[in-house]
Parts: structure tokens; C-alpha cells; sequence
């Protein structure tokens, strides 16, 4: 090395070589937005699949919920709420309940499902006192996967 190179530092040096300016070529950014892209195009759809999954174990656990709700309604009231009372008969007394005890849901007011629509209460069910159903992803009745429609009825 020159005796003129000695004293200078690190960053004197590189800008008498090269101008200064370190960094990324653009072919070295576009090999990591590709490399980062391949990644995601693997790992997007188990993702999705394990959310849409988590959604439909979410709605039949509040399906359970509401049965177990809906039972202590039936030990209280000696009946289960009409279908024009609906699942809001569990957070608010409706007329000619006199021995509610509720709320009998948390937080004080009906949830929707996981979709954020809705869920149906029928009184009385097809095959039981009553019937709640979440409509699934799509909203509508029948569909499969995780627009099919989840029941809730008393054995």
C-alpha cells in the first residue's frame, strides 16, 4: 500500500475507488423477490387452509355453547325460547318469561359466527325441540368444505 493509502480511512478509500455507493444489484433483488414469492406460493395455501379450518372448529364449539345455554334456558323457563324470540331470549328476558335467571350467554349478546353472519334458531328443530345453524362460509343453505352448514340440535 502507498503511503498516500495509509492514512486514509475505510471509507475514504472506497469513495476514491468506486464513487461510495454500496448495494443490491437488481438482479440480486429480483432473485430474492423471487425466492420469497416460490415461499409463499408453498406455504399461502396451508395457511388459508388452516384459517377456514380454524373457523369451522370455532363455530361448533359456539354451537355447543348455545346448547348448553339454551338447557339452563329449559331448566329455568320450562321451555326453549320461540323461534320469534330467538337466541336474543339468552341474553334478554323476553315477555311472559317469569323465572329467567339469565344472561345465560357471555358478554351479553348473541355472537355471530365465525363468517359474521347470523346464526338460525328454529323451534322447533326438524328432528329435535330445536335446531341452530350456521349457514357455513357462503351464507347459504347446503354447500361442502367450509361452506357447508354446521348444525347444533339436542340428542
Amino acid at each position: 500500500m502507498s503511503g498516500f493509502a495509509k492514512g486514509r480511512s475505510l471509507a475514504a478509500r472506497r469513495r476514491l475507488r468506486g464513487g461510495g455507493q454500496d448495494g443490491f444489484t437488481l438482479v440480486e433483488m429480483l432473485v430474492v423477490i423471487t425466492i420469497i414469492g416460490m415461499i409463499m406460493a408453498l406455504v399461502g395455501p396451508r395457511v388459508l387452509n388452516y384459517l377456514s379450518e380454524s373457523r369451522v372448529k370455532a363455530a361448533k364449539i359456539q354451537l355447543q355453547s348455545f346448547g348448553s345455554a339454551l338447557d339452563l334456558f329449559y331448566l329455568d323457563a320450562g321451555r326453549f325460547p320461540s323461534s320469534s324470540e330467538g337466541l336474543a331470549a339468552l341474553v334478554q328476558p323476553g315477555s311472559g318469561i317469569s323465572a329467567w335467571n339469565g344472561p345465560y350467554l357471555k358478554g351479553g349478546s348473541v355472537p355471530n359466527d365465525p363468517w359474521g353472519k347470523a346464526y338460525v334458531y328454529r323451534q322447533p328443530g326438524e328432528k329435535a325441540p330445536y335446531e341452530i345453524r350456521s349457514l357455513g362460509s357462503d351464507g347459504q343453505e347446503g354447500g361442502t368444505g367450509t361452506a357447508a352448514d354446521l348444525t347444533s340440535a339436542p340428542n
